[in-house]
């Protein structure tokens, strides 16, 4: 049996992943991880070959405007811990000393993976599994389904180049990526998406990112074009998308193209099919390789409580 086989045991196609895994289930598809399916994606490496997904951050780098910037503040330098005098042995100008830091910034800074507590629905705010804001919610971040318990992913991965197929540098803002397209994607580069792959989708908005995303201006109208439901519902229930992701701040098309909720894909994904979604990967050097085909390799920060996992080094390798 093949890794793609044994994750079609717990897909089911026009279905999807679902709330299949238990009542007690925090990490989704991701269930569907397993020795199998890692070997065959080691398997996969043949050049050695590594390009980094993560991008660069700091207080004044882009990110979505729901998120709180970046700030990042010396908590201990060498002359304060001189001038200070508060922490014994440090008083020697010319001793060993340290920089130390505080980071202050959103759990969805930089590249990412929301977590399943990420998005909720309803009256009750109930988001993956049934987790609810009244019985799952305190002051100190949810406590079910953090993204904490993102195990640590290895898995094949493919890229949709949408950009390419229209001829584009990058798409333009708002522009809504449906089905057809990505299939029409699929086929010129002539690869396929099997049940268990990770997806990214391209929009060619991080190209204008540079080394720490200073240029808002130029990233923002791109940074709004994405997926719309039919499009996410085709990857999860046509063909076993075990994560969604994208160069993007939000993965979905902005404003949103589809009814009355603000983010129904985000719902779709992380609510309703406990699907992790990948936010601000950098692709543009695999783009530009036409690597279509790789090796994704990714480990969430375990801090409990986080609704993603963020500052992110995820990599592709071939």
């Amino acid at each position: 049996m093949t890794a793609y086989e044994a994750s079609q045991r717990e897909w089911r196609k026009g279905a999807g992943w679902g709330w299949i895994w238990g009542p007690d289930d925090e990490i989704g598809a991701l269930n569907a991880l397993s020795a199998e399916s890692i070997l065959a994606a080691l398997a996969e490496v043949r050049r050695g070959r590594v390009f980094d997904l993560g991008v660069t951050i700091n207080r004044g780098s882009f990110l979505w405007p729901g998120h709180a910037p970046t700030q990042i503040v010396s908590y201990r330098t060498p002359d304060g811990l001189v001038r200070g005098g508060d922490l014994p042995g440090f008083e020697n100008p010319g001793g060993t000393s340290f920089n130390t830091s505080i980071l202050l910034l959103s759990d969805h800074a930089g590249t990412q993976l929301d977590g399943l507590c990420h998005a909720t629905h309803g009256r009750e705010r109930h988001w993956y599994n049934g987790y609810d804001a009244e019985h799952h919610g305190t002051d100190w971040g949810p406590i079910r389904a953090g993204a904490e318990n993102i195990p640590p992913i290895i898995s094949r991965g493919v890229l949709i180049d949408v950009p390419k197929v229209l001829a584009l540098d990058e798409l333009p803002a708002g522009f809504g990526i449906g089905p057809g397209l990505l299939q029409q994607a699929l086929d010129i580069q002539r690869v396929d998406i099997q049940p268990g792959h990770a997806v990214f989708i391209r929009s060619g908005s991080m190209r204008h990112w540079g080394e720490t995303g200073q240029d808002h201006a130029a990233l923002g109208p791109p940074d709004t074009a994405g997926i719309t439901l039919a499009a996410a519902r085709w990857l999860v229930e046509e063909k076993g998308a075990l994560l969604v992701a994208s160069d993007t701040s939000t993965v979905e098309v902005t404003p949103s193209v589809d009814g009355d909720y603000s983010s129904p894909v985000h719902k779709y994904l992380l609510v309703d099919q406990g699907v992790h979604m990948g936010e601000l990967h950098y692709l543009e050097d695999l783009a530009a390789d036409n690597v279509y085909e790789f090796t994704y390799i990714a480990l969430a920060p375990k801090v409990e409580g986080a609704t993603a996992g963020f500052a992110m080094r995820p990599v592709a390798v071939i």
